[in-house]
Parts: structure tokens; sequence; C-alpha cells
């Protein structure tokens, strides 16, 4: 799972009105692949989708204890620039989830190594949820969203876009449950 960052869709706070609706979101799509049978979450570090995703595969593991998370880096000092509370925010997360690796050892050195961390994560998982909209086509997101494509050309593998339009309907979905609850946050 992968997909926008945390800058890219402007929410910079946990209260947030747009997070509440990416987290109900992402834990929709994560409970349809844990009814498909899938045992593992595995997604990046980067803030935004891939931490989201993360927390909310941990907040579904009462209920689903096979349910497994594996956090992957491209490289070994992934995150070693951003803001310190980035950096603990991201050590947090290594501690919690099953496994937590980096697919190279070395520091960053050059795109290869992002090169190599996209063919890893394609071949050590056998779907993508990609959020991820062509509108935003200056987005990194979209070199996963291309490689999913044309991985999935030669391979069975399926790759689940969940654009701007999706994330719309999730939000009217959300809507109406908090209205059916009688809670307006």
């Amino acid at each position: 799972m992968t997909g926008f960052r945390q800058f890219e869709l402007g929410i910079f706070g946990e209260n947030d009105p747009k997070l509440k609706v990416i987290r109900y979101a992402l834990a929709k799509q994560l409970r349809r692949a844990i009814d498909e049978d899938a045992d593992w979450l595995i997604t990046g570090g980067q803030s935004g989708i891939e931490q989201w995703a993360i927390q909310e595969a941990l907040s579904l593991r009462e209920d689903n204890p096979q349910f497994q998370t594996a956090l992957m880096t491209p490289f070994a000092d992934f995150g070693a620039q951003w803001k310190p509370e980035r950096q603990t925010q991201l050590a947090d997360l290594k501690t919690k989830v099953d496994f937590s690796a980096a697919v190279s050892q070395l520091p960053y050195q050059n795109p290869s190594q992002l090169k190599n961390y996209q063919q890893f994560m394609l071949d050590h998982t056998e779907e993508a949820y990609i959020f991820f909209d062509e509108q935003a086509d200056q987005s990194p997101v979209r070199y996963a969203w291309q490689a999913a494509k044309r991985y999935q050309e030669g391979h069975s593998y399926e790759v689940h876009q969940i654009d701007f339009d999706r994330l719309q309907e999730y939000a009217e979905e959300y809507g109406e449950k908090l209205s059916e609850a009688g809670h307006y946050d």
C-alpha cells in the first residue's frame, strides 16, 4: 500500500477532517484485504498514506491477530533528513510492526536504490493499493503507479487505485455513517 505523502494532501495535523476520511478509506481497504485472506500489509515508511496504513493495520490487530505488518524502506538512512518529530514517528512505527528492514543496507547513494526498492515491493506482494490520482502528475507516487501498471502487464498482479473521486465517495460514506450514529466531528 502506498500513496500520497502527507504534505501532498495538505494534511498537517491529526485532527484534520481529511485525515479522518483517509483513515476510514484505509481501514475499509485493509478490512477488504483481510476478508480476502490477506495476511500481510507490506508498505514503506513515507509520511502520509504509508504510515497511516500501518497505523490502521495495527488498530485492526485485535480482531485480526493473523494479519501482520511489514515496514520496508528503500535504503538504510531513510528518513534521516526529516524533522525530529517525523523521525521519532517512523522509529516508533518500526518498533510496532512485525517486520522492518531496509531493502538496501547502504545509505542513500543514487536513484537506482529507489528503483530496486520499487521492484522489491512488486516482487514481494500479490497486489497493490495505491492512493493516487492522475491529476497529481507531479507526485512521486506516479512512479509507483506506473511501475505497478507495467508489472501488471506481465504478472498476475492486481492494482487497486484509490483516486480523488473514490476518496470523495469515502467522504460521503463516512459522513453518512457519522450522521446515522449521531456524531458530527
